[in-house]
């Protein structure tokens, strides 16, 4: 039959370890064991120098149970893929010494995302701000009497401020989509006129960039919960990706619609197609992420952010869908969202 103590800490919802003074694991809960390993056998009676290799807190847990002395660690346990990181709490008690760990990292994860987030828009706006303030400079200065040179300043620094003006748009419109996120659309509306749409308006950038624009299975119409404004920034701003970035001239960007079945029912796939260079598998996993870019200059150049993939993600997770993005190097890209028709 369980101790008292034992019993105690199984309703504890976070992992709580007890070792004796034999050194030994004497008690673990639920989320214990499965932190530290997949049954109870791997865990009870064992040695906690086996356990826990981290320097600091095997010399907490020999404070706990030599000196009576408590003590909060920090402890790092490399993942796949990322750190898991706990604050353990080592309190000394007459069974021995109780690790309680609390897990942060989640909260570490998102303070970094903050932190490199201001990085880059500091960055951002950095960058055309010094080129501005370097061309006022000049205007003021040798540039002064310079009619030619007056005018080829003043077209760049309306460039920059340009940029900068579409930076300022996204992140407002990152910021509203994340306030909205948890927040499921109610409204039906009409897919297919909101692809029409979006194709009409991009034809002339399309001719710019000598690329033809198609749309496929838009004849009829395909109602759905969705937000329409929200749906046409997300068609746009895959539809402008592909011509500016996927489609060398002569080239066919294709934006179609089409119904299948889901896992949990009928879903709608919305694909833009190009038939461009394509993207390195090692970039895909990170295109939504805020400000990357797979080439910095040529985004830079067309006007890009490095915020568009990461609307688009928070916007379909907005409407319960999903982001498929495949690419072959040399055979273009398809990005695909996949709403639920119900």
């Amino acid at each position: 039959m369980p101790s008292p103590i034992a019993r105690l800490i199984a309703g504890v919802p976070m992992p709580l370890v007890i070792i004796g003074p034999d050194l030994l694991v004497t008690e673990a809960n639920g989320p214990a064991i499965a932190m530290l390993a997949t049954t109870s056998e791997g865990v009870l009676g064992r040695h906690h120098g086996l356990l826990f290799r981290a320097p600091d807190l095997l010399a907490a847990i020999s404070a706990a149970l030599n000196q009576g002395q408590g003590a909060v660690v920090r402890l790092v346990t490399p993942k796949p893929g990322h750190d898991q990181v706990h604050e353990v709490t080592v309190t000394p008690l007459a069974e021995g010494a109780l690790l309680a760990f609390a897990d942060l990292t989640e909260a570490e994860e998102m303070d970094r995302m903050r932190r490199d987030f201001v990085a880059n828009v500091s960055h951002e706006l950095r960058t055309p701000l010094t080129a501005i303030s370097g061309f006022v400079e000049t205007l003021q200065g040798a540039a002064k009497d310079d009619p030619a040179a007056r005018d080829r300043f003043l077209t760049i620094m309306a460039t920059e401020i340009e940029r900068m003006n579409r930076l300022v748009r996204d992140l407002l419109h990152l910021s509203r989509v994340e306030a909205e996120e948890r927040i499921r659309p109610e409204s039906r509306v009409d897919l297919a006129a909101i692809a029409r749409s979006v194709t009409d308006s991009l034809q002339p950038l399309a001719r710019a960039g000598e690329v033809r624009l198609a749309l496929l299975g838009a004849e009829r119409e395909v109602m759905l919960r969705a937000d329409a404004d929200q749906m046409v920034q997300v068609l746009t701003n895959l539809a402008e990706n592909a011509i500016k970035y996927g489609s060398p001239p002569g080239s066919t960007v294709t934006l179609s619609l089409a119904q299948e079945a889901g896992p949990r029912g009928p879903v709608l796939r919305l694909k833009v197609s190009d038939q461009g260079a394509g993207i390195d598998a090692r970039h895909i996993p990170r295109l939504t992420e805020r400000f990357y870019r797979v080439d910095n200059h040529r985004s830079r150049a067309k006007g890009g952010t490095g915020l568009g993939l990461a609307i688009v993600k928070h916007i379909v997770q907005r409407h319960r869908g999903r982001l498929v993005i495949e690419s072959e190097i040399g055979n273009g890209s398809e990005f695909s969202i996949l709403l639920p028709m119900t």
